[in-house]
């Protein structure tokens, strides 16, 4: 068995820097990754065959939170990993709400990430 099984991974950043390292971490791994650079673009690339999402929590117009309100709202169930370099506690509390799988810290460590991916993927529900 393979090291990394492959996953449809979305990927919500704001900021190009940041969304191209973390898809090239995860292609790297060999998953495949859909980016979008807005909360909006996200809605509309998310798909039954997404299987795990990464969010910024600080975006505009629309941010993290309403984004994941706005997929869940649709009856996507996949877990959601968010990203963000805020320390702000209201981010943790606001997460247990939104059933968000985990936070990483910016900037995203390669190896935090894969292992997070892996662990997310694997609680997903059936």
């Amino acid at each position: 068995m393979p090291d990394t099984i492959s996953h449809r991974v979305l990927i919500v950043e704001d900021n190009d820097f940041v969304r191209k390292q973390i898809a090239r971490f995860l292609t790297d791994a060999g998953h495949t990754c859909v980016e979008a650079s807005t909360a909006d673009q996200g809605i509309e690339q998310m798909t039954p065959n997404i299987e795990i999402v990464i969010v910024d929590v600080r975006m505009e117009p629309m941010d993290g939170f309403a984004f994941i309100e706005a997929i869940r709202g649709r009856g996507f169930q996949q877990p959601v990993i968010l990203v963000t370099g805020d320390q702000n506690p209201d981010i943790l509390e606001k997460s247990s709400r939104f059933a968000v799988s985990t936070i990483l810290m910016k900037p995203v460590q390669k190896d935090r990430l894969l292992a997070m991916v892996a662990r997310a993927v694997q609680k997903r529900p059936a």
